[in-house]
């Protein structure tokens, strides 16, 4: 039976609070946030006590924004800890690795990183970890960080809760997680979740509140998002008679089993029981036990940590996970050109790259932080050509490449001028990522819809109804400012456009493309197109 240790944390003073807000400004949780500056401060004692007594962290961490290759990966300025304690209390810490002795904190991190009885959650955490581990090996400490375990990511565990939704709808189709973590927050925690300060220089001190507050929920959210699953799990029974244990159960003596009917009925019901009710007598004390001395063996780490309850041992056992880094990983990528290298059985084999940065990583060459317009600009390639249609039939700057068949270079140097983020579906593309950094994405979907979608989600872009044909599909270019009449729109169509005889009789203006000259007017095809992306967008219609 375990003992949960009576002492209290140390007293301090508070860094700040977090009031998370649901998407109908009602305040969901109210959490407190602490800086820790130094290893002799109060609020480093209480991160202590605070990781002895939590089976679940979420992890997240910030750097300076890179705006170009660099040799060396960046350092980790900032290491966000969320603490969901035994008691159900939530409590973040952001540890500041630039003001910290990072030695004198190795140890404990190495520690809470491989503890069997902490359960660590993240989002896309691999290269956190890479950096984080760059970090203290320029400090000094020469190993680093090349284990956590066990480990979750929410990216999976998305797909997880997107799976139990597709089997009870009894579709087939594998569900895909191509969505930030803000659209999580979104859809599973009904909270908006700003990425703005994501890109704002971390290496200024003092922080911002703003600041601290992002890093504070970055990781917070981690937790809220691992609840909701959980929850799931235990109203759908998949560990339903693990949740309903209780250790007060274990130490009834023979007067309270006689006395209680729902107990002995199972022990005393007749003189020659079945075997299936011995079974289940014996499995009321048999789990927690077996879990008991599972702790024991596992517990191999020097913290002074407790163990996970049976329910949460289970889900770690089943749905687990770890990440690794090899020694590959512990080094920046190169723009050096791959060569061939010789097998073992003397064939010249082409040397493979692997590991092509898949996901986005921002920011995008039209970000305020790297003196953009704020205006986003893509460049689709011929594999998503259809693509661009759509996102200019949503207001978003998309061309297409010069050429019909334009090589390799002409597309770099066309989104490189034109300062475009390249969209496309040819994964061998992705070789040339070194010289196009943070101005390539490989398009994941099939369907021009879903990937109208995915590239909003993936590029966090702003939407509305008023910019829904506010473009020229044919050319991408921009309408004029003062629509046309009737009269000026049939001469401006002569010799290159018809006008149906119908609209003659209809009070009705024109748009004129100011590059193309195409004509455009509000008839039957643009109201059923209007309506087309505000279902495909997820738009409410202002009408």
């Amino acid at each position: 039976m375990k003992v949960i240790p009576t002492q209290t944390p140390p007293l301090l003073q508070k860094e700040g609070r977090i009031e998370m807000k649901g998407d109908d400004g009602v305040v969901v949780d109210d959490i407190d946030i602490h800086l820790v500056t130094s290893t002799e401060s109060p609020e480093f004692s209480h991160f202590k006590w605070a990781i002895s007594h939590s089976s679940i962290i979420g992890l997240d961490a910030e750097w300076k924004p890179v705006r170009s290759h660099q040799p060396t990966f960046p350092p980790v300025l900032l290491l966000q800890i969320a603490c969901q304690l035994i008691n159900s209390e939530d409590i973040v810490f952001l540890l500041d690795l630039s003001e910290i002795t990072l030695p004198s904190i190795y140890d404990l991190l190495k520690d809470v990183f491989i503890s069997p009885d902490i359960l660590k959650l993240g989002f896309r955490f691999k290269q956190d970890l890479l950096y984080l581990s760059s970090t203290f090996r320029e400090h000094g400490c020469d190993a680093g960080f090349d284990t956590v375990e066990p480990y979750l990511d929410i990216a999976n565990i998305y797909l997880l809760v997107l799976h139990q939704q597709q089997q009870h709808k009894q579709t087939r189709r594998k569900p895909k997680c191509n969505k930030s973590l803000s659209s999580i927050c979104h859809e599973l925690l009904g909270i908006s979740l700003s990425k703005e300060l994501q890109c704002s220089d971390w290496s200024l001190r003092p922080l911002t509140d703003q600041q601290k507050t992002y890093a504070a929920l970055d990781a917070l959210c981690l937790i809220q998002i691992f609840n909701v699953f959980l929850h799931r799990l235990l109203n759908e029974g998949a560990f339903r008679n693990l949740a309903k244990l209780d250790n007060s159960s274990f130490d009834l003596g023979l007067k309270q089993i006689l006395s209680e009917n729902d107990i002995s009925t199972r022990i005393l019901r007749t003189t020659y029981p079945e075997a299936v009710e011995m079974v289940r007598a014996t499995m009321i004390e048999y789990p927690q036990k077996l879990h008991d001395e599972l702790g024991a063996i596992l517990r191999k780490s020097s913290s002074n940590s407790m163990p996970m309850d049976y329910t949460l041992l289970q889900v770690v056992r089943e749905y687990g996970d770890k990440i690794v880094l090899t020694e590959s990983d512990g080094k920046p990528r190169t723009s050096k050109k791959k060569g061939k290298s010789k097998s073992s059985n003397g064939f010249t084999v082409k040397e493979r790259r692997i590991d092509y940065i898949d996901q986005w990583q921002g920011p995008a060459p039209w970000d305020s932080l790297l003196g953009g317009d704020g205006c986003p600009k893509f460049l689709c390639d011929v594999m998503v050509e259809g693509l661009a249609k759509h996102l200019r039939c949503v207001g978003i700057d998309a061309a297409v490449p010069y050429s019909k068949k334009p090589e390799t270079r002409e597309l770099i140097d066309q989104a490189i001028k034109e300062k475009r983020v390249l969209l496309t579906r040819d994964a061998k593309l992705l070789r040339h990522e070194y010289l196009l950094k943070n101005q390539i994405y490989r398009v994941k979907s099939l369907l021009k819809n879903d990937q109208l979608n995915e590239v909003i989600e993936t590029f966090q872009l702003n939407i509305c109804e008023g910019q829904l044909m506010s473009r020229c599909t044919k050319c991408n270019g921009r309408f004029i400012q003062k629509p046309l009449s009737i009269e000026e729109a049939i001469e401006a169509a002569k010799g290159f456009q018809v006008i149906p005889n119908c609209l003659f009789d209809r009070n009705i203006e024109f748009w004129q493309c100011t590059d193309c000259n195409q004509l455009y007017w509000e008839g039957t095809q643009y109201h059923n197109a209007v309506q087309k992306f505000l279902d495909v967008c997820k738009i409410s219609s202002t009408a």
